[in-house]
């Protein structure tokens, strides 16, 4: 816990500010209870507070900076701040300014935080299934590079996201991703007629170590299954829940 907040790390990240965020800590309520960093269903000010609780918790005085995230493959190099209104429409950020603090914004898909420590060089991703499939780590390795990263030297590190267990797909689903790559049935489990679980963490995982990322974690952590540390989409659908919450992952140069 930090300053009352709920922010994992991993050491493979450790030569950069970053920390993972849960919902425990902040100033929202009822079904956004907690550090909910969306200002989609909440009070625009829980929102602002918690996230500048976010923030301070991983990188005091920097500024923080997002995309609208969209489920895409697009990659945002950051050279310079933007307003949030006016935040590029992407699914992972890259830089090597300090003072910058990137962060993605998820619900059960999985937050992925990258760093070359050698080369001062961070991203982050926002890897759900359909950017996952779209390449969207594999552009962030390569938008890392073209900074001056080296992808045999790149840590990448899965944050919390929906786990095998908890994500039932189904049969059109699973095919997709077998067209894709046949290899891809490996990450499905058979469920009932016409279902199969689908290993999301897994597959992230695998595809950053294919596209020949050096160090390559996953934290394991269930969005799904553990209600009063994380928000998740699909727990607040089969609840039927009017709205849900996200959290925040982060990672910056100081």
């Amino acid at each position: 816990m930090t300053g009352g907040l709920d922010v994992l790390t991993h050491p493979a990240l450790s030569g950069a500010a970053h920390g993972f965020c849960g919902r425990r800590g902040g100033v929202s309520e009822g079904l956004h209870a907690g550090l909910n960093v969306s200002y989609s269903e909440d009070d625009p000010a829980h929102t602002a507070e918690n996230r500048r609780r976010a923030g301070d918790a991983v990188l005091p005085g920097a500024l923080l900076l997002k995309c609208y995230q969209i489920h895409s493959p697009d990659v945002v190099t950051v050279n310079a701040p933007w307003e949030d209104a006016d935040r590029p429409k992407a699914d992972a950020l890259v830089t090597d300014q300090p003072g910058l603090l990137l962060g993605v914004l998820t619900a059960d898909c999985a937050p992925v935080l990258f760093l070359d420590a050698a080369a001062g060089v961070i991203g982050a991703a926002h890897a759900g299934w359909k950017g996952a499939i779209g390449g969207v780590t594999d552009r962030t390795v390569e938008a890392m590079e073209a900074l001056g990263a080296n992808r045999a030297r790149i840590a990448a590190v899965v944050g919390p996201c929906i786990a095998q267990t908890s994500y039932e797909v189904d049969a059109g689903f699973e095919a997709r991703f077998c067209a894709e790559n046949a290899a891809n049935e490996r990450f499905f489990k058979a469920g009932r007629a016409g279902h199969a679980w689908f290993d999301l963490e897994g597959y992230v995982a695998a595809r950053l170590a294919g596209f020949g990322v050096g160090t390559v974690a996953m934290l394991g952590e269930d969005t799904y299954a553990q209600d009063q540390r994380f928000y998740s989409f699909r727990r607040a659908t089969h609840a039927g829940e009017a709205g849900y919450g996200r959290q925040i992952s982060l990672i910056g140069l100081g």
